[in-house]
């Protein structure tokens, strides 16, 4: 019998969680919100929603996504 170490235990445990990303694509987010494709672009220019650029993607950060439903459902 095999013994692993915490360090392997705790990696393991890790790996079987669910994760969850930390951006999408701005086809991901419309399906997420049900908010429009063009109230999205207009939401990422007034600064409402934050994106990374990387290569010629644009990633939103589903943090920002979250902090908008919760900041509009009030």
């Amino acid at each position: 019998m095999s013994r692993e170490s915490p360090q392997q235990i705790s990696t393991l445990d890790a790996l079987s969680l669910p994760l969850e990303p930390i951006t999408v694509r701005i086809p991901v987010a419309v399906q997420l919100t049900g908010i429009g494709r063009s109230k999205i672009y207009e939401l990422i220019s007034s600064g409402d929603i934050e994106t990374v650029k990387v290569g010629a993607s644009t990633l939103i950060t589903v943090a920002s996504l979250k902090r908008l439903i919760k900041k509009r459902g009030r």
